[in-house]
């Protein structure tokens, strides 16, 4: 199983595809996210998403603000700025 995870900043899709693992700093601290995960919706602070593709590499993008979804293994995360580091 995996994730169907995408990230975009107000502007512009940041990434977008298949991953094992996303980890994201939310207002009510960090939340790690792996497949089967239950549906939730999270503010996201300022800070990193940290996400293992599921070919193993390990990808960060700094964010800031916007908000965290989960639901039937999709992850959206919607930042109002983000970029890949």
């Amino acid at each position: 199983m995996s994730l169907n995870v995408t990230v975009v900043a107000a502007e512009h899709a940041v990434w977008s595809g298949e991953a094992k693992r996303v980890i994201a700093k939310t207002t009510e601290g960090e939340i790690g996210i792996l497949p089967g995960h239950e549906p939730v919706l999270g503010i996201v602070a300022d800070g990193q998403v940290r996400i293992v593709t599921a070919d193993g590499e390990h990808l960060t993008a700094n964010a800031e603000g916007g908000f965290l979804s989960v639901e039937n293994d999709r992850v959206t995360v919607v930042a109002d700025q983000a970029e890949l580091v």
